[in-house]
């Protein structure tokens, strides 16, 4: 095993930013928060090299820090690379939290401790306005968005992140060694607010397990697929990728399907869709797109849009049979928002205001966070059903006011923060109803 520890070094020595001193080490790092559903309960999450226990100290923040203490459990990964490395990630709920009340916590054992973090809690009920940044598509090489998006979340604008797949590129590279160096990097966001994800394209390497052991997501599919409410949101993440490697399985693209079917059947009863009226999907290949390249997307038959053929599976006409109100995307490295669309006609809600009352979804692409590939070019000539392209760097922030309006703006990290986009998106009707 001696020329393993070599050879591991040697990456050390050729790649400084993946920082591997703690490769063997109880020290915990890669920190990260995410929301189990339930507002009085929070997920904390972290990486140690050596086993240690899991235990979280928190407190009200201010005044009463580190006065409790809650224990979970780790999880031995072995990363499929040649070196085989492992790793013990280590999961803590918190529980009997009070609803926006903000809490300072930090994880370890007394073999070690992280620095500080604190979160708020989030609110209960509907009766709220949530806020998200949302992105896809961040790298450990070119993460151009994310100081801007660091220093938005010390500020306190976000309390969800959306991270619509893709990260590190990839989280197997170096032996995973770049996927730890990612973890690293995003911890200031990701260990602040919940850092809600799906999985994108380069996730696939050992069957998504990188991505599957890293991320603590709701559900019992370790992440390829969830639900849950946020304010007056039910926002549904699922894969696009189990559509692309059916050597995983093909079982698993009919799991998904049935169980978005279920979960979005659910989501649409009257008494469900009162208290949770909006409906927000978000996967990582998007249906439609007009850049120019040879993605998914850019086929009349889109594999994600219309399913596997005989067109089995298809996921545009599951999400207009039960009124989804927006479809979040990310993939192409740009950003594109479409007119309200289904089978590539256009249902504006009227000329004037095409976002108020809109005779189908609307689909909105935000994959432009960062990372080494850089930009995907548009086609020189937009589809009719693209409403706005922009080839740059950045990020979306979204706010759910209310059961009715809906505000989501681009941010864009090449003209320093500028908003070169927003919309309102106005229902006063959701459901299959609203399409008539």
């Amino acid at each position: 095993m001696h020329w393993e520890k070599g050879l591991l070094c040697g990456f050390c020595l050729l790649l400084p930013q993946l920082r591997c001193e703690g490769s063997h080490s109880t020290q915990p790092e890669q920190v990260h928060l995410s929301f189990p559903g339930d507002p009085t309960s929070m997920m904390v999450t972290w990486t140690t090299f050596l086993p240690a226990e899991s235990i979280v100290l928190f407190g009200r923040d201010p005044g009463e820090a580190f006065t409790r203490s809650a224990r979970g459990w780790a999880s031995r990964f072995v990363d499929g690379g040649k070196l085989g490395r492992t790793a013990f990630i280590h999961h803590v709920s918190l529980e009997g939290l009070e609803p926006g009340q903000r809490y300072a916590y930090r994880c370890g054992s007394e073999q070690g401790w992280s620095r500080p973090y604190s979160f708020q809690a989030l609110l209960n009920g509907s009766d709220w306005s949530p806020r998200f940044a949302v992105f896809g598509d961040l790298g450990q090489v070119n993460p151009q968005s994310l100081p801007r998006l660091q220093h938005e979340t010390e500020m306190g604008l976000y309390d969800v992140v959306l991270h619509a797949g893709d990260f590190a590129y990839d989280l197997d590279t170096e032996d995973a060694l770049v996927g730890d160096a990612f973890m690293r990097t995003i911890e200031p966001v990701a260990a602040s607010v919940p850092y809600m994800t799906c999985p994108g394209n380069h996730e696939q390497k050992y069957n998504f397990s990188n991505y599957r052991a890293r991320f603590s997501m709701p559900g019992d599919t370790e992440g390829l697929w969830y639900s849950w409410d946020v304010g007056p949101v039910h926002l549904v993440s699922f894969s696009t990728e189990v559509y692309f490697f059916l050597e995983y399985g093909q079982h698993l693209v009919a799991e998904q399907f049935q169980w978005l079917e279920k979960d979005l059947r659910e989501a649409s009863r009257p008494e469900r869709r009162k208290e949770h009226p909006w409906i927000i999907t978000m996967g990582h290949r998007p249906m439609y797109c007009s850049n120019n390249d040879q993605d998914d997307c850019t086929q009349h038959e889109s594999v994600v849009r219309r399913g596997l053929r005989p067109h089995q599976y298809g996921l545009e006409d599951l999400f207009y049979k039960y009124g989804v109100d927006l479809e979040l995307w990310a993939h192409e490295h740009s950003y594109e928002r479409l007119w309200p669309l289904f089978d590539y006609e256009v249902y504006n809600g009227s000329t004037e205001a095409p976002y108020t009352n809109p005779r189908a979804p609307v689909h909105i692409i935000i994959g432009s966070a960062g990372c080494q590939e850089r930009l995907d070019p548009f086609d020189p000539e937009p589809r009719e059903w693209s409403a706005l392209r922009i080839e740059d760097y950045g990020y979306a922030r979204m706010q759910v006011f209310n059961r009715t309006h809906l505000w989501l703006e681009q941010v864009s990290d090449d003209q320093n923060g500028k908003v070169v986009d927003g919309i309102w998106l106005i229902k006063e009707q959701h459901g299959p109803e609203a399409w008539h």
